[in-house]
């Protein structure tokens, strides 16, 4: 259903002026007023390019102000933005390029050079160069339309080729909403943004801020020092992280303590191991593990204020505007987890037919596995595709990472199923050590009074790091080419 408002940007400029809207590492401030004038005026450059309503304009961008200017022009026009990961290779940005019907492709200066090496069928221009552009005087948008396609997000494509989901304002606009109804806003929050602003996770948190009128303050790359020293000095009250990025966090915090004024680590991306949970407890960092997919505009369940601590290793449960239901249960409870909520995509861009088999009545199959306890709070335990059926028992990759994450030393986990002729698949542990002396014997010692025999690696592979996706999750199928390999 369409409902109109205000545009969200020029509405927070007229409320809070010279309230701050993004703070740099460097000092620099950018206020909601700068942002809307930036913004209008990069829109008004945009269109003498031929950009116009329904436009589709990617960007191909690392975390840069710019990046968070384009997409308010484009919200000015009414086209919409196509959000391009810069870790891709020429071949899948090209795919996306051409899958999303994108006309025009904007860049930063650092990817200037790659971008126009990738032998693209359409005009690309750094934001420069627009910024350059005499200014045309067709006018900007006052009002925005929530059914109205806002941005197009890759999902991150680890089979198959990736799709584009579509996000609506009112998705984002409902994904703030419940975000706020959970965590709730204080007039001294700023949030921290070091996720990409390509992925969902990132660039809903400047959503929140023109929602919410709240700044931002900028980490163009993770770096466990500067995120430190920023919720250490810079009155940072929440930051949205990955759980490598918390592991990262943990050990640079040692035995010191974060403000009182901090109160939110929000935890996404993928499942956190307990004894990172646990650390995490133990440092009185206030961890709220929420779970969520490019699908749901970020989070859809996230657990609230006051059972944070209680209910660790639990992701909460559903915001208040949606719904979460556990489907095709098993005889343990864990089934293939549904979400339906206004924050849910209505699809995939130009996939009718996936569209027809992942959406039924609102409600998404996700195709991830979890359960919920009696108390109504989700668990998630896997990716389904990402089970490992050995010997008609089903093994959960994630149940035997947590186990190696507990042993001293070990680093980094990842478990993927490999073929086998008398099981069908046997698990094969992949390892990043910090400890030199750890030995696979010394693991599996370790593991028979953790896990049942059959959940215990058939083999243990080193390795100086695994392969993660720009949102740091975990990509199996890479580990599954690096066995393949040996």
């Amino acid at each position: 259903m369409d409902g109109v408002m205000p545009h969200w940007l020029t509405k927070r400029a007229y409320l809070e002026p010279e309230k701050i809207a993004m703070e740099l590492e460097s000092g620099e401030k950018i206020s909601f007023l700068d942002l809307k004038q930036k913004s209008e005026m990069f829109a008004k450059q945009l269109q003498t390019l031929g950009v116009k309503h329904g436009t589709h304009v990617g960007i191909l961008s690392a975390n840069h102000t710019s990046f968070i200017i384009a997409i308010h022009a484009l919200s000015y026009i009414g086209a919409v933005a196509v959000l391009l990961n810069v870790r891709l290779t020429r071949e899948e940005i090209n795919f996306q390029v051409n899958d999303s019907n994108t006309s025009l492709l904007l860049t930063d200066e650092v990817m200037e050079q790659s971008a126009k090496k990738m032998s693209l069928t359409i005009p690309v221009q750094t934001f420069s160069e627009v910024e350059t552009l005499k200014p045309g005087d067709l006018g900007v948008r006052d009002e925005i339309h929530t059914a109205e396609a806002f941005t197009i997000i890759y999902t991150s494509g680890t089979t198959g080729f990736p799709k584009g989901v579509i996000h609506t304002y009112g998705n984002h606009w409902w994904s703030a909403i419940g975000s706020v109804l959970n965590l709730g806003v204080d007039a001294s929050d700023k949030w921290l943004a070091t996720l990409p602003f390509y992925h969902v996770g990132g660039l809903s948190i400047f959503m929140r801020s023109v929602i919410y009128g709240i700044p931002v303050y900028v980490v163009p790359k993770f770096s466990e020092h500067m995120v430190h020293h920023a919720i250490m000095h810079k009155k940072v009250t929440i930051a949205s992280v990955v759980p490598v990025m918390l592991k990262r966090l943990m050990n640079r915090l040692e035995n010191d303590i974060y403000p009182q004024t901090f109160r939110c680590m929000l935890l996404g991306g993928s499942a956190a191991s307990f004894s990172l949970l646990k650390k995490a407890k133990e440092s009185q960092v206030p961890v709220f593990q929420s779970y969520g997919m490019t699908e749901t505009s970020s989070q859809i369940v996230t657990l609230s204020p006051g059972v944070a601590l209680e209910k660790i290793g639990s992701s909460g449960k559903s915001l208040f505007p949606a719904q979460v239901q556990i489907r095709h249960q098993e005889n343990d409870g864990i089934g293939e987890i549904h979400v339906k909520g206004p924050m849910v995509t209505y699809g995939y861009y130009n996939r009718d037919s996936e569209n027809k088999t992942v959406f039924s009545d609102g409600w998404l199959a996700t195709g991830d596995l979890g359960y919920i306890d009696r108390e109504g709070f989700l668990y998630i335990v896997d990716r389904r595709k990402d089970l490992i059926i050995s010997g008609g028992e089903n093994i959960y990759p994630s149940e035997i990472e947590g186990a190696l994450l507990t042993i001293p030393g070990i680093e980094e986990a990842g478990v993927i199923g490999k073929d086998d002729d008398e099981w069908g698949k046997v698990p094969v542990a992949c390892i990043v050590k910090m400890n030199p002396s750890i030995t696979k014997e010394s693991i599996l010692s370790v593991l028979k009074d953790l896990l049942a025999s059959y959940k215990i690696p058939k083999e243990i592979i080193f390795m100086d790091r695994l392969p993660r996706n720009s949102s740091q999750k975990l990509m199996r199928g890479e580990l599954l080419k690096h066995i393949k390999k040996m």
